[in-house]
């Protein structure tokens, strides 16, 4: 939730920040246009009565209505120096510590200026300034609720698809993203292969559009599962009533060397048929464990005891844990398997509380197996040897109906180190 809810927020402020930035360019705009008309304004007005003074000064009278003097201390220096050059102009400055707008024009070599006041225009700017800033807040407000509404709903649908993809990944493979009926009609015929309709739910929306995608490749997968779950047990079951018969044909040939090779690969085809059909009944759900309170180092001890020499168990610290013996057993069991065929003596097994660890000195686990975990039918890297990769399949299964946790990891000195994470007894140490 702290990712959507970070997505909402930068939405909401890139969008308020795009709002600001566009409202403080249009104000500076539009209050230099304001400016520039009021101000003109009243410098046309004091060049209209410099021109009435300039007047009246040639013809040696006054002009009553205008408040003119010639050569005023209180001109500002820029326009003093503007009227010595023999030129006219006018600019905004004070008299008597009032702003005003001036102009001045030569005179007989000094300057004769006029002033207007100028304290009006600018409470009339500061009042448009005022309207602008209260104008741009709104906007900028409005655009702000606006966009944090939107990104709400953007990052609520991204949220729930998210939450769909987390169940997809944990092996709920019926979960889908859930739609208003007539897009819902559209996700079905998208995830059951066909394309999406063109009328008029044709979609227009890239969030929804990921949350089809998402429906589409978990219908995909789910079909594709559900067929490798139906080959892998039909090929263990086809399997099973021919490899009997072989078994039990091989127990009448006459003992020999032919007799042990023959009877060698029959245990190995009986063995992978076995597991085939494990897997397959993993696969499928119907496990239920049979969960009885058992001291876990002593289980450990007893499980591991015919393991042979290699095999050396520590028990640092024991628990008592809720857990199914057999099934605990055939854990164990496929992982010294494993250690012993793809590792290197000695193997240690550890017990520290609830937590059981396996662990060889071979050349370790591949990557690939530590990132996404044990795939049947695939060994990884040459260095851990040959086999099919289901014992470590049935120790995921196993362990998924035991509620145990399992990491594969290696160790940094070298080999190959799993860890079990049993649930304890409540309230036991």
């Amino acid at each position: 939730m702290r990712a959507t809810n970070s997505l909402r927020w930068k939405i909401a402020l890139t969008t308020t920040a795009v709002c600001c930035a566009v409202a403080a360019v249009l104000g500076v705009l539009v209050h230099n246009v304001v400016a520039l008309q009021i101000t003109g304004e009243v410098r046309k007005d004091a060049d209209r009565d410099l021109g009435h003074a300039l007047s009246h000064y040639a013809y040696g009278t006054t002009h009553g209505d205008v408040n003119s003097r010639l050569d005023p201390p209180q001109l500002p220096g820029p326009l003093r120096r503007l009227v010595q050059r023999g030129e006219t102009g006018s600019m905004v400055g004070r008299y008597d510590g009032k702003p005003v707008m001036w102009a001045a024009g030569p005179a007989d070599g000094k300057p004769l200026a006029v002033w207007v006041p100028y304290e009006s225009t600018r409470a009339r700017l500061r009042d448009v300034d005022a309207a602008i800033l209260a104008s741009a807040a709104l906007a900028a407000g409005t655009v702000a609720l606006a966009g944090l509404f939107l990104a709400d709903r953007i990052s609520r649908r991204l949220a729930a698809t998210a939450a769909v993809a987390r169940r997809i990944s944990a092996g709920d493979l019926d979960a889908r993203v859930e739609f208003p009926t007539a897009v819902a009609s559209e996700a079905g015929a998208a995830g059951s292969g066909g394309t999406a309709p063109t009328g008029r739910f044709r979609s227009h929306d890239e969030v929804r559009d990921v949350a089809l995608a998402l429906n589409s490749m978990a219908a995909s997968l789910q079909a594709r599962l559900e067929a490798e779950k139906r080959f892998t047990a039909d090929v263990a079951h086809d399997l099973r009533t021919p490899l009997t018969g072989s078994l039990a044909a091989a127990a009448l040939l006459p003992e020999g060397r032919p007799k042990e090779m023959i009877n060698d690969r029959l245990k190995a085809l009986h063995l992978l048929t076995e597991d085939l059909l494990e897997i397959s009944r993993l696969d499928s759900g119907v496990e239920r464990a049979d969960l009885t309170e058992v001291a876990l180092g002593h289980a450990v001890e007893r499980a591991v005891a015919g393991a042979g020499p290699d095999v050396r168990v520590h028990v640092v610290r024991d628990a008592r844990v809720l857990t199914d013996r057999r099934r605990l057993d055939r854990i164990l069991a496929n992982l010294l398997v494993n250690a012993q065929r793809h590792g290197r003596p000695p193997v240690e097994v550890t017990v520290d509380g609830p937590q059981v660890t396996v662990r060889d000195h071979g050349p370790g686990y591949p990557p690939e197996l530590i990132r996404h975990g044990p795939q049947r039918f695939r060994t990884g890297e040459p260095g851990r040897g040959r086999g099919h990769g289901l014992g470590l399949t049935i120790v995921a299964g196993q362990a998924a109906v035991l509620k145990i946790g399992v990491s594969f990891a290696n160790a940094p000195d070298g080999g190959a180190v799993t860890r079990l994470s049993l649930p304890p007894v409540s309230g036991a140490g």
